[in-house]
Order: structure tokens, then C-alpha cells, then sequence
């Protein structure tokens, strides 16, 4: 009997290591998965009900940007910039309607490089990167972009993903 509940607390003491080892090899991987944001669905995101997170999109990244929610939220200086790309609001620093869009076409080359600075030492500094729009990872067309390349996932490559 005692040589039984010997073998008995050795298997256990063998199988624990072992599925622990199996445990390790299917961890899913660490970086989350590329999120892709269409307008509408972006829209959900402006800020408008309390609890609900804030989502802003520059060059075509959608940034979470809550923790701002005094700048960002309901009422807030720079809510018309959330749940949509605003990209060239951004780079002119512009609350009008009409710049608030993904569009950059025109911009003078000062409103460019304003708008390298501001997307990496603001919102790619301060604020999680949540998805991109589907203006940056699809094509015209629907198809892929494969020149897509994640902010925040260097080794991704979109053409893993079809």
C-alpha cells in the first residue's frame, strides 16, 4: 500500500511538469491581432457616451485616447477630432469641419512634417495604438495593401493574414 501512494504521488509529481511544458508550447502569441476599423464602426467611438472608450485615427492609426478624455471627451477643446480619421486636422491643428478627414492632399510641407511630430510624439508617445481604418490596410479595390505595415507590430506581414 505505501509503495502504491509512492507511485501514486510520483506519477503526479511527472505529470504536472509535463503539462505544464504542453501549457508553454500553445500560448497564443503576445501581440494582439490587427484591428481593422471601417468609418461607421470608428464613429461608435466620438466620445459621446459616458464609459464608453475614445477613439481618434491619424494616418489611418486608431489611437485610444480615454486617458485624454478631458481634452477628447463629450464638450471637451478637441472632441470633433474623435471617431473618425483626422488626419489633416491634425496637421493644419484645425477644428474645422472640412479638414477633419483622412485626406492630406494639398498640405504644405510644414503641415506634413507638423504632422510626422504630432503622430509620434503625441499620440504614438501617450496613447495606445487600438487598430488602423481600413483606408490604410485595404486597397481602393478591398483588396490588401501589402505595403501595410502596423505601427506597433513591426514583424507583421499582412500577407500572413490572407
Amino acid at each position: 500500500m505505501a509503495g502504491g501512494a509512492a507511485r501514486l504521488l510520483l506519477a503526479a509529481l511527472l505529470v504536472v511538469p509535463v503539462a505544464a511544458q504542453r501549457e508553454l508550447r500553445f500560448k497564443p502569441p503576445a501581440e494582439a491581432p490587427v484591428r481593422l476599423f471601417t468609418e461607421p464602426e470608428l464613429a461608435r467611438y466620438d466620445g459621446q457616451q459616458e464609459g464608453q472608450p475614445i477613439y481618434l485615427a491619424v494616418k489611418g492609426v486608431v489611437f485610444d485616447v480615454t486617458s485624454g478624455k478631458e481634452f477628447y471627451g463629450k464638450g471637451a477643446p478637441y472632441n470633433a477630432l474623435v471617431g473618425k480619421d483626422s488626419t489633416r486636422g491634425v496637421a493644419k491643428m484645425s477644428l474645422d469641419p472640412a479638414d477633419l478627414t483622412h485626406d492630406i492632399t494639398g498640405l504644405t510641407e510644414e503641415e506634413l512634417k507638423s504632422l510626422d511630430d504630432i503622430f509620434i510624439n503625441v499620440y504614438k508617445a501617450k496613447y495606445p495604438i487600438v487598430g488602423y481604418t481600413s483606408r490604410r490596410i485595404l486597397n481602393e479595390d478591398g483588396s490588401p495593401n501589402l505595403d501595410f505595415k502596423p505601427e506597433d507590430q513591426p514583424h507583421f506581414n499582412i500577407k500572413d493574414e490572407f
